[in-house]
Parts: structure tokens; sequence; C-alpha cells
């Protein structure tokens, strides 16, 4: 009988590239060092992983490359504490610990045939591009896409060196905006829900996806909402408090879901259902 592997034991992988997206997000491209367990790497659109500093601890953070794109696995974090300072100090040819998949994903076989609507704000980019990378790589099963991704700032926008290819691609809708006027800067300018609301987004047969600060979302559910959206069109992501990753330690508990486990892919209708704890 073959025995289960450890859920609390990491598989080893060394950081093959860094790229520093904002002052306060890095990013890393993370192969592991068995090529077997590289190889039979599986996982689903907007899963998250637990990625350890040996000796120091370790932080949940989603895959944000696309499981159409095995090379590396990517992970995006943002300087916020202990483990993710220790993280910003690595670079390419260091050693992580990776636990993953972890939690559930993206319906992305339920979305096929609908238009898409992805809202992102600053590092809320991160879960959204491993899903519109998917579906781009699988353009012919969905319908329309148009993506609104803002910032404070032109410097506080994450994965800029993809950004010229989302504006120029025919077959996706792409606005860029920050909250306030910058120097040299072409596109948008506004608060991310004046924005969609400006953008007027059909809700017919459409699902809007959005994730960023939770300031942004609570008004961009309202903005989502005045465009006729129902709950059930409406999904976001939630990460909230996650600790052991497999709905053990209870850490991240909201009622009777577990983050970790039941998300951190939410609707809002289930949102909705669950304790004002969010």
């Amino acid at each position: 009988m073959t025995k289960a592997p450890n859920p609390y034991l990491p598989a080893v992988g060394t950081i093959t590239e860094t790229i520093q997206e904002t002052p306060t997000i890095k990013t890393f491209r993370v192969v592991l060092n068995s090529e077997e367990a590289m190889k039979n790497f599986t996982f689903h659109p907007g899963q998250v992983g637990q990625l350890s500093v040996f000796g120091t601890g370790e932080s949940t953070f989603v895959i944000n490359s696309p499981p159409t794109r095995m090379d590396y696995l990517q992970f995006s974090v943002m300087r916020a504490g202990e483990v993710t300072a220790k993280l910003h100090s690595l670079s390419a040819g260091d050693q992580v610990g990776v636990r993953a998949p972890l939690g559930n994903w993206f319906p992305y076989e339920e979305l096929k045939g609908k238009d898409i609507v992805f809202v992102g704000g600053g590092i809320g980019m991160a879960p959204l591009r491993t899903l519109l990378l998917y579906m781009l790589d699988n353009r012919s099963d969905y319908g329309e896409i148009s993506v609104l991704y803002g910032a404070r700032s032109p410097q506080d926008m994450a994965f800029q060196y993809e950004l010229p290819e989302w504006l120029e691609r025919s077959d996706m809708n792409t606005v860029l905006t920050i909250d306030a006027a910058a120097e040299g800067w072409e596109h948008s300018v506004g608060l991310i829900p004046n924005v969609l609301l400006e953008m007027e987004p059909s809700p017919k047969n459409t699902v809007a996806i959005t994730c960023g600060p939770p300031i942004m979302i609570k008004f961009t559910l309202q903005a989502l909402q005045k465009l006729g959206f129902k709950d059930d069109q409406i999904i976001t992501t939630l990460e909230k408090r996650m600790k052991c990753g497999v709905g053990i330690c209870g850490r991240c508990n909201i009622g009777g879901s577990y983050v970790c486990v039941d998300g951190p892919v939410y609707t809002y209708e289930q949102l909705k259902a669950l304790p004002n704890e969010l």
C-alpha cells in the first residue's frame, strides 16, 4: 500500500528568475527540483500554494502562471511582513519550499461560451492573470474577453511586460487606469469602479471576475450590481488567514467555510451567505 504524501511537507524548488514588478511586488519563477514532480505537477487556474523560506516560514500566494504553460510556476509576492520580506531578499538560484496546489479554482469549464469581464486592482491582477492566460491559450472556448486593470500609479502596475500585448490584441478589450493623472500616462484616469461604470459591460451571458484590495472589491461589487450583474454572475477570490492549507488548523474558517479548502474562489452569492467577517 502506497503511503500518502505528508500534506505539510513542501517540495523543494529553485528560483530560476525574479522580476521586480513594482517597488513592493516581486515575482518568482520556480521549478521543482524533482524532474518527476515538476513533470507530474497539475493544477487549475485560481489554485494557490504555500511558498516557504526555510527557517523563516511560509505564506500563501496564487499560482499566477497558467496550467497551459508549465516551464515554471510563477508566484507574485507583495512585501508585507517577515516571510514576504525574506522572500524579497531571494534571487535566482535560491531554494524555496512549495506546498501546492491548494484550494479550489475558477470554474473555467462552466465559463465556456460566456463573455468574461476581468476587473483587477494592483496585486489583485495576479489571480486573474492565470485564468486570463488560460483563456487566451484556449481562446475559441470563450466569448468576448474584457480586462480592466487599475493601480494607484503607473509604477504600481504589475506585469507591465505583458500589458502592451494585451492592449494590442484584437480578440480582447483592455482598459488600464490609475487613480490620478500622471505625466506621460495615455490611458484612463479614475477609480476602478467608476471606470467600470463608464465601460458599461453588458451582463447578458457574462461573468465578471474581480480581485484587488478589499475597498476596491467592495465598490466594484456595487458597480457590477448597478450594471445588472446578479450575485451568481460575480466571482472573486478570498485569501484570508490561511496557514495549514488543508482545512485542519481552522485559522481561515468563516462560519462553516474554510478558505483554504472551499476557497479561495467564491461567487458573490456564496460570500453573501457567509458571516460578515470579511
